[in-house]
């Protein structure tokens, strides 16, 4: 194999800063040559049906790459296929057009502006992301599979209102068409404020993000509770009457014009006066469910009895501080706050919330808890607000009012034959997905203002990867071992500094992110922190050790390197849970977990099943 994209290490850094950054090199194609030419396709049909045998959706006679499951053919086609515009047949018909639209999108924005030396590199960039993604080694987020590149091909129009960055103005401004800037991050952090056009004005913003495939997350603890007054006159309807309002909206929202769910996440603060109500919320519309079923209703999710009742469509978290946590454990007291004047409420034993939290937890899943202190301590930018909430499944957590667009790697296109993993070939496959993701930062639209003009200036990114216990499985390490940690650590750590230290040459050839310097101080303390951590990965644990040297080389050469440069990014990475995803690179497992069962069935949000036998055994 040829050296690798970013080189790495003492002397290649010299190398990298004499260059102004980074250098593009082919690690898996050939020049002239377009990797998606090189693979096999076979036409296949793809047919979703109910377990009577009804069909719930049909496309026959797609192409797709033969060692592509059936599954992966059926998720590609009948989620990411465009269904309307194209010429000709009217849809996509190939995985390779679909393929195309993406990388050559992102290559040409890179290229228009600044991010290759030339039309060499840029093309580099091209196939070998083309070839990662066609061999099922990475895969971005839903959002750009369904958006990325229909303009361009296909002259497809969408509807206005959303914004975007604008180089010349240097400013953000609304965009006409929401194709030729599309809508790629899949991860939302919205705010609201203590008013009713706020609350709308969320529900709008939240409707946007749901129609293109994303998700939002908001703490809604600004709001005041049922208890309080309002300024005309009269008393509040409450927190729980509009999260049950927009949970109607969520509920009746395709994702991206597809079978998918909405994805919302809602958090609430431990001290907000309705915290009881929000805790169980879901234990009691949950017990409602189960007197439907008992009067004749059916107990499919999408039936009556589920339709009836609030507060299906999100995930629900509560914040629990550091202070939280000392009178849990010190049999304290808990008092919870008026939204309008700061006076205590309501007066709660710490232990027996605590002990509410997990009652709802086991009726109903929800909610989960959020350590608000913990997460703080972790944040890379204090100097520009606080964290308060996350996206819906929890993986992203930055300030009010941010986007973050994701991607992940297929851990077992690593493993080499001998056992061994591939870190040069892990690293080039970061590296790549990295600077993709940068590019489509800007190349990306966004349902508000603020929310464009925060990721213009932080640039968050979140790569992750999927097939952690597939991995662990074949490696022959039990899930809950100390070798499965290491080795699951290692990886993590590797991923987590290569990805900084690629920021940090990008940062090189484009400039740190516009907000770097007024949280200069908190970033780097951050990637110290995660180089201090990297010491507690049990090296004795480890039959692999390449993978803790290498990922000890990158950390020593972010802490180093981010110090003299910046970071391009506020965040890099980040564990997602890979769903769709995971299906379209035909992982067995999906983010972190292991398997639950060698044969599933993946119930549809809109109807249909998917049967899911794992490969690996």
């Amino acid at each position: 194999m040829s050296e690798n994209l970013f080189d790495v290490g003492k002397k290649s850094r010299k190398t990298a800063q004499e260059t102004g950054g980074y250098r593009l090199h082919r690690m898996f194609t050939t020049e002239g040559t377009d990797p998606l030419d090189d693979v096999k396709y076979v036409k296949r049909d793809s047919v979703i049906t109910e377990p009577d045998g009804s069909v719930v959706f049909e496309m026959r006679g797609v192409e797709v790459p033969e060692q592509w499951s059936q599954l992966a053919t059926d998720i590609v086609v009948s989620k990411y296929f465009r269904k309307a515009g194209v010429p000709g047949t009217g849809h996509e018909v190939s995985v390779k057009q679909v393929i195309s639209r993406i990388v050559d999108t992102i290559a040409d924005f890179g290229r228009e502006h600044g991010y290759f030396s030339g039309p060499r590199e840029a093309q580099i960039f091209r196939d070998e992301l083309a070839y990662m993604l066609v061999n099922q080694m990475g895969a971005f987020n839903s959002p750009v599979w369904f958006n990325v590149g229909l303009s361009s091909k296909y002259g497809i129009r969408g509807s206005a209102g959303n914004f975007a960055w604008n180089f010349e103005k240097g400013e953000v401004e609304e965009i006409e068409d929401s194709y030729v800037r599309p809508q790629a991050s899949a991860c939302y952090i919205q705010s609201v404020e203590d008013d009713l056009m706020s609350i709308f004005e969320l529900a709008k913003s939240e409707a946007r993000l749901f129609k293109y495939g994303s998700g939002t997350g908001t703490n809604f603890s600004a709001i005041r509770g049922k208890q309080e007054k309002l300024s005309g006159g009269g008393t509040s309807s409450g927190l729980m009457s509009f999260l049950e309002v927009l949970d109607k909206g969520a509920g009746a929202t395709k994702s991206g014009g597809t079978t998918r769910r909405a994805a919302k996440m809602v958090c609430l603060n431990m001290d907000h006066p309705e915290i009881v109500d929000f805790i169980t919320w879901k234990m009691r519309e949950e017990k409602k469910v189960a007197a439907l079923i008992a009067a004749g209703y059916s107990a499919d999710f999408n039936g009556e009895a589920y339709r009836t009742v609030s507060g299906q469509n999100s995930n629900n978290s509560v914040r629990i501080t550091d202070e939280f946590m000392e009178a849990y454990f010190n049999h304290g007291d808990w008092q919870t706050r008026l939204r309008t004047t700061g006076e205590v409420y309501e007066t709660y034993s710490a232990r027996d919330l605590m002990a509410l939290i997990a009652e709802a937890a086991w009726h109903s899943a929800d909610p989960g808890v959020q350590f608000d202190t913990t997460i703080n301590r972790w944040h890379t930018c204090k100097a520009s607000g606080r964290i308060n909430s996350s996206n819906p499944c929890s993986e992203y957590m930055f300030l009010d009012d941010s986007a973050c667009n994701l991607a992940s790697l297929n851990l077992t296109k690593f493993l080499r034959p001998d056992g061994s993993f591939d870190v040069p070939s892990f690293r080039h496959a970061v590296e790549l997905f990295i600077l993709a993701q940068e590019i489509l930062v800007d190349l990306a639209s966004y349902p508000t203002a603020k929310i464009a003009r925060n990721s213009h200036d932080f640039r968050p990114l979140g790569l992750g990867y999927a097939n952690l216990g597939t991995l662990l499985m074949i490696k022959g390490y039990p899930y809950d071992s100390e070798e499965g940690r290491a080795y699951a650590a290692a990886i993590t750590a590797l991923m987590g500094g290569h990805a900084y230290h690629v920021s940090a040459q990008i940062a090189q050839r484009m400039g740190p992110f516009p907000r770097f310097q007024e949280n200069r101080e908190s970033m780097l303390e951050v990637m110290a922190m995660h180089r201090e951590a990297l010491d507690k990965i049990p090296a004795d644990k480890l039959e692999d050790t390449a993978l803790l040297e290498a990922a000890t080389e990158d950390w020593d050469a972010v802490v180093q390197l981010g110090a003299e440069t910046g970071f391009r990014n506020a965040q890099t990475t980040l564990l997602a849970p890979t769903g769709t995803i995971g299906l379209l690179m035909d992982c067995d497992t999906t983010g972190v977990e292991p398997d639950f069962a060698l044969v599933k069935w993946k119930k549809l949000a809109g109807g249909g099943y998917f049967k899911i036998i794992n490969q690996s055994i």
